[in-house]
């Protein structure tokens, strides 16, 4: 946990040598301290530090949940608490500043990693005295971490802490926290007497009172975040093997050996570059081979030369600094830096200038596809104008054709009516002759008639032999105008005689 080794070499205190948190040289599990009374144990696997660096794995026996109060525990039980299930959201700065009151007299915490559960993490504190402990325990367990959640603190009292990790594996953990003797932040002597210390998940220490000021949930030193992300899939068929991210655009897509997404990316997009997500290896499509040569060192996560070996031996070193002459070594490592630096950066001019002309085809084809559509669509719309104006053509066409033959169909009824007026006008006209032709017999007749009774009636006023010869004459006819003036005659005679 805690880089507990003074500077300059000198002596480890007493607290440091008795630190709880320090793997043994055993690698059993079976080697944990067993409380002495039947008070019922849990033992909690654990692990910490960076998976793709360095891991260290253990198991810590804790005193049940029925049995964790200090009404039951023993005397003998320690000063060391286990605060479990800690959410992941909450940052290193949340959890100091949840446990402030407390904070002083923590003389270590070290966060690690709960076997299965990986949206939380624990928490292992030790403290100065056993009081400090038990009222640690009296104040938080069962409380919630912020009133906007139901998750709560669980506190539990440890029996022992134990390292399941093989010797060796122990022994860079040793050397990895000795590396750093004082405090990233402040620089100053990491002392557990004098000031708390906390180790993150990634096994980097710091004190408390520092690493509560950093906010993020990240390691200040290694960057490394409690919070994992989610696993990576491929985008087309979801597969988690063998997996490959495009350098250009980010996606994600699984090898040759899989179903080959990665490489049907860069043939539809021509994307070269494919970052393998395992090994953190840049594979370059058009060349057909590896084209970086900065890799991550397993050993401390710094960035070495790929295939760099040391001239005074065997091992990869990524450093010089065990060459006699470290200033020649200095100036050849800068030289090939900046030889990397400049192939890198024509690797890059050389990929931005294929991506150049590749786009510039894209444009090109999208342009000349926008005019093909547009045309296209002039074409369509010329077309469809077209259609309509030609049915409606059409439609006055047949309008005209049918109000031609109404026309010609009302011609003929004009002429038909026309003769049937003339055959009526000449029926009239007959009829009219016919009727005055009855009228003029009527009014020669009505004239006969009159003239026959004023006759007779001139007849009887006559003297008997005179109207017995009268009577026995005949009667000529007389033409009218002798009639009429006849007549005339009679009336006057007979006005006469009434005189």
């Amino acid at each position: 946990m805690s880089a507990t080794s003074t500077s300059g070499g000198a002596a480890p205190t007493a607290a440091e040598q008795e630190d709880a948190f320090r793997p043994p040289p055993s690698t059993d599990a079976s080697d944990l301290t067993e409380p002495s009374s039947s008070v019922p144990t849990q033992a909690v696997a654990f692990s910490s530090g960076n998976p793709r660096i360095e891991e260290t794995r253990g198991i810590m026996l804790l005193y049940t949940e029925d049995a964790s109060s200090p009404s039951n525990l023993l005397v003998e039980r320690k000063p060391l608490v286990c605060v479990l299930a800690v959410p992941n959201h909450m940052t290193y700065a949340d959890f100091c500043q949840f446990c402030g009151s407390f904070i002083q007299h923590m003389l270590e915490m070290r966060i690690v990693r709960n076997d299965g559960m990986e949206d939380q993490y624990s928490v292992l504190i030790r403290f100065d005295n056993q009081s400090s402990t038990d009222g640690f325990y009296k104040h938080f367990n069962g409380r919630q971490f912020s009133s906007l959640e139901i998750d709560v603190c669980r506190v539990h009292y440890a029996v022992d802490v134990q390292y399941t990790g093989s010797i060796e594996h122990a022994q860079n953990s040793l050397t990895s926290s000795a590396e750093q003797p004082t405090c990233p932040v402040c620089l100053e002597r990491l002392d557990q007497d004098t000031s708390g210390i906390l180790t993150t998940i990634c096994n980097h220490s710091f004190h408390s009172s520092c690493i509560s000021k950093w906010t993020d949930s990240s390691c200040p030193v290694c960057r490394y975040c409690q919070q994992q992300p989610e696993k990576s899939t491929c985008s087309v068929c979801g597969t988690s093997e063998n997996l490959w991210m495009c350098v250009i655009c980010g996606f994600v897509g699984c090898g040759r050996y899989k179903e080959g997404h990665a490489a049907r990316h860069w043939k539809e997009t021509q994307h070269c570059y494919s970052l393998e997500l395992e090994t953190q290896r840049v594979w370059d499509y058009v060349g057909d081979n590896y084209v970086h040569r900065l890799i991550q060192s397993k050993t401390d996560g710094k960035l070495v030369e790929l295939n760099f070996h040391c001239p005074h031996g065997d091992d990869m070193c990524g450093s010089c600094e065990c060459s006699a002459d470290s200033a020649v070594s200095e100036a050849l490592l800068n030289s090939k830096v900046e030889a990397i630096v400049a192939e890198y950066n024509d690797l890059l001019t050389s990929q931005l200038e294929n991506q150049r002309k590749y786009f510039e085809s894209l444009l090109l084809e999208v342009k000349e596809q926008t005019e093909r559509e547009i045309s296209e669509a002039v074409e369509k719309a010329a077309c469809l104008k077209l259609q309509k104006l030609q049915s409606k053509l059409d439609k006055c066409i047949e309008e005209k054709k049918f109000l031609d033959d109404i026309n010609e169909n009302l011609i003929k009824n004009q002429e038909m009516w026309k003769t049937k007026v003339v055959q009526i006008e000449e029926r009239e006209q007959a009829a009219v002759r016919l009727r005055d032709e009855k009228i003029q017999n009527l009014e020669e007749q009505l004239r006969d008639l009159i003239v026959h009774i004023e006759t007779q009636n001139s007849v009887d006023e006559l003297p008997g032999s005179v109207s017995s010869d009268i009577k026995g004459g005949t009667v000529l006819p007389v033409p009218a105008a002798s009639s009429s003036s006849s007549n005339g005659a009679r009336r006057a005679s007979r006005n006469r005689r009434r005189n």
